[in-house]
């Protein structure tokens, strides 16, 4: 079992079809930490106002993460969007478990990194929430159309291809959002006099440095099953586990 120092999860949307609850389970068996983030989208509360869907694997997937914090492992919980009612019960704790707006994470080089979900950086659900409803529809289609590619891929022998991470980085306007997106949460930080900011939403996983700012998503677990790791020696990491899973395929 592979020892970390933090391990940092977001948008793993638990609630919906897509989440990839299996895999995350099998990532969370393989890894100790001292602490694990859980940075916003955690539970889709959107979705499941709608529709109810919650199987086995996803309530597998909380009674994984209470036994850890069970056996010692402090669990920062900060919602996002997506399970925004959890921030009415905002600076709660329950055992080793605590439920914050937003916090700091300090790394083994005592380095400031804000924690944050990130979706008050974005314009669109600020100012208009309705659209970002809908933007969050189409996801869920491309999300399902994307599904059946990968069955057919299966079929034949392929690896698993994303139709979303595709079209984020062949169309401009959606490269355009994610780098504006990067600088506006690496400048706030800067404005703040920290030294990083680690965040999701944007289900793009990502380590950069912008101006000397840190910046470092998480990524989802929808799609790209990433997660954002520090090491003991305090290297912080990307984990990619649907590459892991694919390799374990051939």
């Amino acid at each position: 079992m592979i020892k970390y120092r933090s391990v940092f999860l977001s948008d793993i949307h638990l609630g919906t079809k897509m989440c990839q609850a299996n895999h995350l389970l099998d990532f969370i068996k393989s890894f100790e930490s001292e602490k694990i983030y859980l940075i916003g989208d955690i539970i889709d509360c959107w979705a499941m106002n709608s529709k109810k869907y919650w199987p086995q694997e996803h309530n597998d997937v909380i009674q994984k993460l209470l036994r850890k914090s069970r056996k010692g492992t402090t669990i920062i919980y900060v919602p996002g969007n997506h399970d925004e009612l959890m921030r009415s019960y905002c600076n709660a704790e329950l055992g080793n478990i605590f439920l914050l707006t937003q916090t700091i994470h300090y790394g083994i080089d005592n380095k400031k990194y804000l924690i944050t979900h990130g979706d008050q950086f974005d314009i669109v659900i600020k100012n208009a929430k309705w659209i970002s409803h809908i933007g969050s529809w189409a996801y869920d289609v491309t999300i399902v159309v994307n599904y059946f590619i990968n069955k057919i891929n299966h079929f034949f022998g392929f690896k698993n291809w994303s139709l979303s991470l595709f079209l984020k980085h062949k169309v401009k306007e959606a490269v355009n959002f994610i780098s504006n997106y990067e600088k506006t949460l690496s400048n706030y930080v800067k404005s703040k006099n920290m030294n990083g900011i680690i965040c999701g939403h944007i289900h793009h996983a990502n380590i950069s440095k912008i101006d000397d700012i840190v910046y470092m998503n998480c990524g989802d677990w929808v799609e790209s099953c990433t997660a954002l790791v520090e090491h003991l020696d305090g290297k912080f990491e990307i984990i990619k586990w649907a590459e892991k899973i694919d390799k374990s395929d051939q």
